[in-house]
């Protein structure tokens, strides 16, 4: 696959995490998929992909969007990065209380192509910033 034919599966990707239409899961990914971004308690792969999506995607954290994007591609690996927002509707993140509100975050993500679909994805989001926003932590 192109690098271009690549970055047009991740905006599907994209699409599909926005809408919550996780039944699209399976003709984005490979069936082995390794999703790093996944917590330690979820299951490994698609199962774990889909269980995110279905818990935090439709409960959690909603109106998840791009404000700001980059996307860089070279071979079977895409990056993207920017500034994603959302709402958080209130709960525990990552151990702490969390008050429901809108919050902006820098957010970057990595993905590895095989055979026209998503093998791997990894991501670093500045959850820090996202708590002190929703005031849930003290800002200096």
């Amino acid at each position: 696959m192109t690098v271009t034919a690549n970055k047009e599966l991740l905006r599907q990707f994209d699409e599909m995490v926005a809408t919550n239409d996780v039944g699209r899961l399976e003709a984005l990914c490979t069936a082995d998929m390794v999703n790093h971004a996944l917590a330690s308690g979820r299951p490994a792969g698609l199962a774990g992909t889909r269980e995110y999506l279905e818990t935090m995607g439709r409960h959690q954290l909603t109106d998840h969007a791009w404000d700001e994007l980059t996307v860089v591609g070279e071979g079977d690996l895409v990056v993207q990065f920017g500034v994603a927002s959302g709402r958080w509707q209130g709960g525990r993140f990552m151990g702490i209380d969390a008050p429901p509100g809108h919050f902006a975050r820098d957010f970057a993500a990595m993905y590895r192509f095989r055979e026209g679909r998503i093998a791997e994805r990894w991501a670093v989001r500045d959850d820090l910033t996202m708590l002190r926003q929703l005031q849930a932590l003290p800002t200096p």
